[in-house]
Parts: structure tokens; sequence; C-alpha cells
């Protein structure tokens, strides 16, 4: 597999994903599918972001809004809350550090760029289609209007059932993304949304055709259901599978992995490089 070398500008540094890079989850939620990512309170928020920092961590991803399947709705206001005071807390910690917002909502995003410190938009609805899996939204404002103004890097998350269909769409946003003026834009498959257990591993089956795009590929596949309705565990039992499914996807271009297990997935992370670099002298 062809490994191919990008480079994404974050506040005017230069992110070299030649190593793939590790973002680790930070869930200000109560709900979140993983009890083990859930962090409220700021005791909670300052020892999860050390944590990631600590095991090697490239990137904290910031949430407050769990969009697993049967999750309740959270109002703009109380997502809005919880991401300002979580993003207060980090930044202050670590000025320097990398901080995606993972949000779908336009005017959320745009609060979290400009006035309080995040760095990325994640953002799991495909500019606009799906928030909570498989629950289509109506928001205020355009994602990708928000994106080519504030000109910050962006994660394009795919709810698309299939690679096919996923490669059209891809193509048609990432046109609209640079018509207006988006640069640097990271392509998610989006397992987990949209797709059954059997159309996931479908996918991931053939995720080296996204590299058609020539773009950074990030895959979030941490401890979820995919892996542990499979192997008959519960997320605290998938981590295994979870190291697993990183290596394939390493192996199949991956340039930023998002997980809540950072240390193993650093390990994993040199690991593939170290095998990589055997193979390319």
């Amino acid at each position: 597999m062809k490994h191919i070398d990008y480079t994404i500008n974050v506040r005017g540094r230069l992110i070299d994903l030649s190593t793939p890079k590790v973002m680790g989850i930070l869930n200000c939620t109560p709900d979140s599918f993983y009890v083990g990512s859930r962090k409220q309170t700021e005791r909670e928020i300052l020892e999860r972001s050390t944590q990631i920092v600590e095991q090697g961590g490239d990137i904290i991803d910031i949430g407050a809004f769990s969009t697993r399947p049967g999750a309740k709705e959270v109002s703009e206001e109380d997502e809005t809350e919880r991401l300002r005071y979580a993003l207060g807390i980090v930044r202050h910690e670590y000025p320097n550090i990398p901080i995606s917002v993972d949000t779908y909502r336009p005017l959320v995003a745009r609060k979290c760029i400009s006035e309080w410190g995040a760095d990325i938009i994640n953002d799991v609805s495909e500019g606009g289609i799906t928030g909570i899996v498989n629950t289509p939204i109506s928001e205020t404002g355009s994602m990708f209007d928000v994106v080519g103004e504030l000109k910050v890097p962006y994660i394009l998350m795919s709810v698309k059932s299939n690679i096919h269909d996923m490669v059209i769409a891809f193509a048609d946003e990432v046109q609209q993304l640079r018509d207006r003026g988006a640069k640097d834009i990271i392509l998610d498959p989006g397992f987990g949304f949209g797709k059954t257990l059997e159309q996931n591993y479908a996918i991931y089956a053939e995720m080296e055709k996204l590299q058609v795009f020539e773009l950074p590929i990030l895959v979030g596949i941490s401890r979820k259901s995919m892996i542990f309705k499979l192997l008959d565990g519960d997320p605290t039992t998938a981590l295994n599978g979870t190291t697993i499914l990183n290596t394939i996807a390493l192996q199949k271009g991956a340039g930023i992995l998002r997980v809540h297990d950072v240390k193993e997935a650093i390990e994993t992370v040199k690991i593939v490089s170290e095998m990589r670099k055997s193979t390319q002298s």
C-alpha cells in the first residue's frame, strides 16, 4: 500500500502526517457509549487531557454531545456551555496542543474556533445530513460556510453505507468545500454511522480507495459496536479489537487515529511505521 505524506495547517503551524498522529477522545458528556471517556468536572477534564498528552497524543478531540444510537438530543445551549467550559480548562493547561471540537452545529463550531481556542472542526454530520446516528438534523447556517470562512482544518465524516456512494459523495463535498476556500480537509469513513456491522467491515476492506482524493484519512473505530458485537463483548472488552483495526487502518493509509486508548494507539503507530520504514529501505 502506497503511503501518501500529508501536512495540515493548524493556525499557521504545519503538522506532518507522514508519521500518523493519534487523537485522544475527551467527552464532556454524561452518556457517551464508553463509560471511561465520560469527563464532566474540572478535575476529570484536566486529568483526561493530561493523560492524553503524557501518553503521547498529538490532538485532543473534545465532544459534548453523544452521537451513539439511542442518544438523547442535547440542546445547543447545553452543548455550547459544556464545550466552553472544557475548552477553557484544556487550553489554559495546554496552550499549544491542537484541539479538535466534535460538533455538527455550525454556530457552536464557530464559537469554539473564534472564541475558545479550538483549532479543528470534527463534524460527524457529513456537512449537515445526520447528527445522532440515523437522525436527520436541521441546524442554523452551513458548516461548509463556517469552515470556508474560518479556514480551519475540517474533518468530513461520511454517513454513506458503501465505498461507492462514499467516494461519489466525498467528491462533491470536497469540491463544495474548496469552492468556499477550505484547504485542509480530512476524510473520515464514519464507521458506525449509517452502516450495519457487515457494511462497516466491507468499507474497511476497501478503505484504501479513499486515497484517490490525496487527502488525509482519519479512522475512529475505538471500542465501537462493530468490534464488540462481532466478538460478543462490550466497550470495556474491545481494546484488542480496536488495536487490530487500527493496525489495518494504518496499513490502508490512515493518517490520524481517533482513540480512547492513546498509549496503545501510539504503540501501534510506532510498530507499523517501523515496518513501513524497513520495506522502503
